[in-house]
């Protein structure tokens, strides 16, 4: 049996999602608390893989078993055994022929940003930072140039596995509420570390570094160091997960925007 479920996370405390030896990666503590419901070994796939420090609105997994159990026991029971910063929505049964990454369609994130002379303090490790007052004005030009089917290599990490660096970006929004900027990805899929280089990016933008149509020049430059640095991983969330409706997923099913709208 082939189950799907929906997941959230602070991945302040874990080295990211992937398995490590050592332990401390989320998927670490999903398959030990799996294994405890199921009373055998589990392993899972995920949507989408995060770094350390990244943290998930609507991360999506599946898992294969023969345990037969009721889904409020992949809920309840597995949360019961999940370390307090991971909790598991929602769980379904799913078609063999689902996998939680490869029949995604897209994928979202969200950065979440403080723009204030002062470092965060209840908000530490759930935002990213930047001191200097920056034009929103300037920055969404920029995003707006970013949009469509490009080669996103001056946006991808060094150590970046995708076979192809062209993705197509389909929204790139940015909103202000009081101190916080919230931005809003969605693409078919994502390189490494390719939405904190675009935030990075439009913060040079917004900050009166570069004009916006920097970003324009960045795309077709293909030049990853003529871009922005990497900004900070805490800021950035995993948002959800796109499929096709013929799966019946409960994506979207109890995802919260938490304190930001």
């Amino acid at each position: 049996m082939r189950i799907a479920l929906g997941l959230e996370y602070d991945g302040s405390g874990f080295c990211g999602w992937q398995s490590q030896a050592s332990g401390g990666a989320v998927q670490d503590a999903v398959e030990a608390a799996l294994a405890a419901v199921a009373d055998a070994p589990v392993r899972v796939v995920c949507a989408g893989r995060t770094d350390a420090g990244v943290h998930a609105l609507a991360q999506v997994v599946h898992f294969d078993t023969e345990a037969s159990r009721p889904d409020t026991a992949w809920v309840r029971g597995v949360n019961a055994h999940l370390p307090d910063s991971v909790a598991v929505r929602w769980a379904q049964p799913v078609p063999d022929e689902f996998h939680a990454r490869f029949s995604a369609r897209g994928r979202r994130y969200r950065y979440v940003l403080l723009n204030r002379a002062q470092r965060p303090g209840l908000m530490a490790h759930r935002v990213g930072w930047f001191h200097h007052p920056l034009d929103v004005d300037r920055m969404r030009e920029a995003a707006g140039l970013l949009l469509g089917e490009h080669d996103f290599s001056a946006f991808r990490a060094v150590e970046c596995q995708a076979k192809s660096p062209v993705k197509t970006l389909r929204r790139a929004e940015l909103v202000r509420h009081g101190d916080l900027l919230v931005f809003d990805f969605e693409a078919s899929a994502f390189l490494h570390h390719m939405v904190r280089n675009l935030v990075g990016t439009l913060v040079y933008v917004g900050k009166g570094a570069h004009p916006p149509a920097w970003a324009g020049e960045l795309l077709a430059g293909r030049d990853r160091a003529r871009a922005a640095p990497t900004f900070e991983a805490c800021g950035l969330y995993f948002a959800g997960v796109d499929y096709d409706p013929v799966w019946q997923l409960k994506v979207g099913a109890g995802e919260t925007a938490l304190m930001f709208p």
